[in-house]
Formats: structure tokens, sequence, C-alpha cells
């Protein structure tokens, strides 16, 4: 006899799938049993979040959904964070959740809750497996719909006794879909040959191999310039020739306007959404092709002219010869673009006391290995990062577009153990940091040595920019007490200083690279630098002293 959670853990392993991240709970014994004997490894995480967002990094990585596995109620609330980051970001991610006993359902059991109610306007699908004979179907199926169309999170239930129920029907590997070969239609030549400044906007998940080089080769060639989608800017090498920058948040104004005086816009794995167009004020009227494998377009603002479904792949295999689509304009466009970016990405001193972060990530874009995977929670600390540490490999970044804090360590782990051959870094700001730091005990327990950068201001940075600009001389609600951060590494075992000067980064971060396991680098900041553009004024006003920056 084979039971259902032994079969779910049989199927997983059919489907690719190399790790499953977890925090345990008796809701699924039965499925943690059935791990012991197989070649799936349990990741042990320390809280339901942070085993999301490593799921979530590995589905970003690989392509194949990721998988975490919690508990009902609690854990199940925890990793909620992981699956409505999935469904803004389009990544796929399978998460399984323990339930209360079928003969218990609806008599307010312990931690019993509506996996429907809770998941059902989120997930792409949210099943319950009541038939343990169909559960390697129900994995199969679980699968197909996280990675096909727009991807995103499915959610399965597993009812405590159902899984120790006899599954007759056996694991088998999903079946193969062969993408049928891409036609551009004829209307896509015409208008690329009309354009005199075409803008291609390329992000999304799928970017892996050689696909994005060929795509900015190509671009170079019928002199298109490429812009990467906020937090997809590893879809295409940073260091093309066709590259011109990126959209949403840190982004250089000049890219803003490029996006508004282009006159053809073409979305490759990705929309047009709220933040990359500058909230919805930006290119909205722009003749506009979409190159998207969904076909609801999901989130998609403004114009649209012609949508194909294609993956970035089957668009880069099929994209028309450069002397029918390059018309007569010349590369005055993209070499413009071009000058932008690389005046952009060139740093500059913040003018703060501390650390000057204009100068430590000139000293870390140095320092790291040109393929190092970058992973990136949310909050301003996140955006010295975005604009001077360049992608110019494939699969090279992980951050959540729809601003989740805490992914950062997390993700960063989930990609040490995906890349063993390539450095794993988390660009942290400290608010960010504790959210999910205690995952680098999880890195430790997993063998894998990230190096971690926490920019630490004392304050929720983003919101006491906004509140500078609308509350002036009133803060509230921000300031922040931090330990040693370094400190706090080593008591994990692992290398971590504390840096109060940028003149300090270089031999730190040498002596970090050499060091075992993970690594973390302190960097205190001044509080009033609150992004990449240099000294903001401080806040004024009779506001409690212990609130002020």
């Amino acid at each position: 006899m084979t039971s259902a959670g032994h079969r779910i853990v049989e199927q997983l392993a059919a489907c690719g799938v190399e790790r499953a991240y977890l925090v345990p709970g008796e809701s699924f014994l039965d499925v943690l049993d059935g791990l012991v004997d197989s070649p799936v490894r349990a990741v042990v995480c320390r809280q339901e979040g942070g085993a999301g967002f490593m799921a979530l990094a590995e589905g970003r990585l690989t392509g194949i959904p990721g998988v975490a596995m919690v508990t009902r109620g609690p854990g199940a609330a925890n990793a909620m964070i992981a699956v409505h980051t999935a469904h803004q970001d389009a990544t796929p991610l399978v998460l399984f959740v323990g339930l209360v006993p079928v003969a218990d359902r609806d008599r307010f059991a312990f931690q019993e809750f509506s996996l429907e109610g809770w998941f059902g306007t989120t997930a792409k699908r949210v099943f319950t497996l009541d038939d343990p004979r169909r559960a390697a179907e129900t994995v199969r199926e679980a699968f197909r719909i996280a990675g096909s169309g727009r991807p995103g999170p499915v959610v399965v239930g597993l009812p405590e006794d159902v899984l120790r129920e006899d599954s007759t029907a056996p694991a088998t590997a999903p079946a193969v879909e062969l993408a049928e070969s891409l036609t551009l239609p004829a209307s896509f030549a015409h208008r690329l040959a009309a354009a005199e400044r075409p803008l291609l906007v390329a992000g999304g998940d799928g970017w892996s191999g050689d696909t994005g080089a060929r795509l900015a080769a190509w671009a170079e060639a019928v002199d298109v310039a490429i812009v990467g989608q906020w937090r997809g800017d590893d879809a295409v090498p940073n260091d093309a020739p066709a590259y011109g920058g990126w959209l949403g948040y840190g982004r250089d104004p000049r890219v803003a306007a490029r996006l508004a005086d282009a006159d053809l816009h073409v979305y490759v794995g990705c929309v047009r959404d709220d933040v990359d167009s500058e909230g919805y004020t930006a290119g909205l009227d722009v003749p506009t092709v979409l190159v998207l494998d969904d076909a609801e377009a999901l989130g998609h603002a403004g114009r649209l002219d012609a949508h194909v479904r294609a993956t970035p792949a089957a668009f880069v295999a099929a994209l028309p010869a450069a002397d029918t689509v390059r018309g007569t304009r010349g590369p005055a466009w993209r070499h413009a673009l071009r000058a932008d970016a690389s005046d952009w990405a060139t740093p500059r001193p913040d003018g703060g006391t501390g650390v000057d972060l204009g100068i430590a990530f000139a000293h870390l874009r140095d320092g790291l290995p040109a393929d190092a995977v970058l992973t990136y929670g949310a909050g301003n600390a996140t955006l010295w990062g975005h604009r001077y540490l360049p992608h110019t490999h494939p699969n090279s970044l992980v951050a959540p577009r729809n601003g989740a804090m805490g992914l950062g360590v997390p993700a960063a782990v989930a990609a040490a153990l995906v890349f063993p051959d390539r450095l794993a870094v988390a660009v942290c700001g400290d608010g960010d940091f504790l959210m999910n730091g205690q995952e680098l005990a999880t890195a430790v327990a997993a063998g894998v040595a990230p190096l971690v950068i926490v920019v630490d201001n004392g304050h929720y940075g983003t919101i006491v920019q906004h509140q500078r600009a609308h509350y002036p001389g009133r803060p509230s609600g921000t300031s922040m007490t931090n330990p040693d951060f370094g400190a706090w590494m080593r008591s994990f075992g692992g290398h971590g200083e504390r840096l109060e000067s940028a003149d300090d980064v270089p031999a730190a971060l040498e002596r970090a690279l050499a060091a075992p396991g993970p690594r973390l680098l302190h960097l205190v900041t001044d509080p009033n630098v609150s992004g990449p553009e240099g000294l903001h004024a401080p806040d004024r006003g009779d506001a409690d002293p212990d609130e002020q920056e």
C-alpha cells in the first residue's frame, strides 16, 4: 500500500521538484514521512513566510513551480504573503496546506479555517484532496495550472486523515507540452518598420539560457531600445548596447520620459502596469504590441493594438530578419537611451555621514562576481542595488514586484541552493532584514553561504520619505532600534561585520567572500539619505524625541 501522502511526494519528484520548503506540522505528517526516502530534499525553515518566499524564489529561478508546505490555520496565514507575491508577480508556486481531518470539518476544530475563503481570490486554483486515489493527479494538475498561461500560485489542501489512506493511482511524469512554431503577424513587422522611436520592455519570468542575449543582439541590429520591467531587469544583459535602463521605482527620470516619447511599445513577458507606467500616467496612449502567454493580459493598462500569445523564448525564435523591420530609423534613439543608462548607473557619492552608499555600492559592484544572484525585499534601501549592481547573466534577480518586505534573505537561501556555484547576495534594509532574518538559521542548517548586505538607517525609510513630503516636521511610527547585525550573524556561526565608512567596504567584502558559511555586512548610514539621489533635509518639529530621525 502507498498512502496518499507518500504518493504526493512521489509525484513531486516526477514533476522535477528538487526541494520542498516547509515548516512542519502535525496536519501533514504522512507527507513528511514520505520525504524521508525521497530525492526531494526537505528544507526546514523557521517561519512559513520564509518558506513561501524560498519556494517563490525557486520558481522564479528555475521555471518549475516552487513548493512550500505549511500547516493549517496560523501556518497558512503566515504563508499568505508568498501567495500574494506570486499572484501579483506572476511566479509559479504550489503551496501545500495541512487541514483538519474530514470528520472534524465545519465543527470549529483546532486551527480550522476556510482554505477557499482565504486563498480563493488570490490563487489561480484552490484544491482540497478529499479522494486519496487522486493524490498524484491533483499534484500534476496543480503544477500544470501554476506554470501555464500567466504563472501564479496554486494551493492544495491536505486533510490529515486522507493523507494516510491508500492511493492507488501511481505517480507519473507530467505531460510534456511542445510549443508550436510561432509566426509573428505581418502587422508586427509593419509597425516596427514604420517606428522611429520603438521601445521594447522586457520582463517577467521565463528568461532562461540565451533568450535575453539573443533579443538584445537583435534589438541592436534593428535599432530598438530595450528597458527592463521593474524588478525584471535581468531579462536582458544590462551591458548590451541596446539596453537603456529600467522602469519603476528609483528609475532614471529620463527613462520615464522616453516611455511617453516612444512611438511604439513592445512588451515582452510583462505588461504595462501601475509601477512601470508611473501610476498609469506615462505611455498609456502609445501604440502597443504585447507578447505574453496570457489570454487575459491580466494587469495590462492602456492601449493594446496586437497581442501575440507567446513565451519570450518562442518570440525570440520567431524574430524577423533585421532588414525587414529596421525601416529608415537610425541608431540615435537607441544610443540616447544607452547613454542615459550608462550615466545613471555610474555611482555617485550620496554626501551623508556613516557609510556613503553611492561609494559603497561602487565597491560592491567591483568586488562581486558577475554571475551573482541578487535578491531584494522592499524599501528604499534596495534602490542602490537596482541602480548600481548590473545584471549581465540570466536568472540573476529575485525581488517582489508587489513590494513585499522580508523576501531578500529567504530568496538568497533558495538561490544558494538552486545555484550552488553562484554567489547569492541579499540586499536588505534594516526593517526588511529583521522580517525574515531568522532564515539565516536555515542557511546554516542547509550548508549554504549567501552574502547579506544590511543597510541600516534606523527607520522605515520609504515611509519617512513620504512623510517628509506630505507631513513635514511630523515624524511618526517609523523609527527602529536595531542590534549589531554583524554580531547577530556571528551568533549563527557565520561571518559578520559592522561598517561605518564606505572606505572599509572593499577589505570587508574581501574578508566576507573568503569566509565559510553565511556572511553579512552591516552598513550604518545617514538617516537623512533616503535614496541614491543624495541628502534630504531632516525632519523638524516638536515630535517625540524618540521619533526624531
